[in-house]
């Protein structure tokens, strides 16, 4: 059984997993708009890969006996002046998933919860990655500066990565 702080805190980070599927639904909008399709593309992977992250959030306090309680989800910046801001906007935002994770893991070492400890590596792991991740492309993109070359490269090769679910979702007989 997950205490009340512990439900409370788990709570509060499935309605920012949401925020952050939000969050990458609107980035994916402003690159749509500008004709970077590859960005768009990869940032709907994003989405969906975070609302993933929501549900493994919102199974685990059933599976614990809690009570999900939704929150406001506020609506997300969509106007940036480049795609180098854009992306820098995505690394910040996962610095402050990384932040949100470890309060979690904070939360549960002090309530001397284990079983959540244990569940929240996974996530400590995964902030790893995405950090990494988005902090390569801003590093790319710093060098790449507004080279319509560089970003036409750049844009093809994270297009490459696309959402599974919308794949699965649009296909015809489905």
């Amino acid at each position: 059984m997950l205490s009340e702080r512990m439900l409370k805190a788990l709570n509060e980070q499935v309605t920012k997993e949401l925020f952050s599927a939000y969050f990458y639904l609107g980035i994916a909008a402003y690159f749509k708009e500008k004709g970077f399709d590859g960005f768009a593309t990869w940032m709907e992977a994003q989405a969906e890969e975070e609302l993933g992250h929501a549900m493994r959030i919102y199974d685990y306090i059933f599976d614990r006996g809690g009570r999900v309680e939704l929150g406001r989800i506020e609506k997300p910046k969509q106007d940036f002046e480049s795609s180098l801001k854009a992306f820098e906007a995505v690394y910040l935002h996962e610095v402050g998933v990384t932040e949100s994770i470890y309060r979690l893991v904070d939360i549960a070492e002090e309530e001397k919860d284990r079983a959540t400890y244990q569940f929240l590596q996974w996530f400590v792991e995964e902030q790893v990655e995405e950090e990494a991740t988005a902090k390569a492309i801003v590093d790319k993109l710093r060098i790449i500066g507004d080279n319509p070359n560089g970003l036409f490269m750049l844009d093809r090769e994270l297009g490459q990565r696309g959402p599974k679910l919308r794949s699965l979702l649009m296909q015809p007989g489905q």
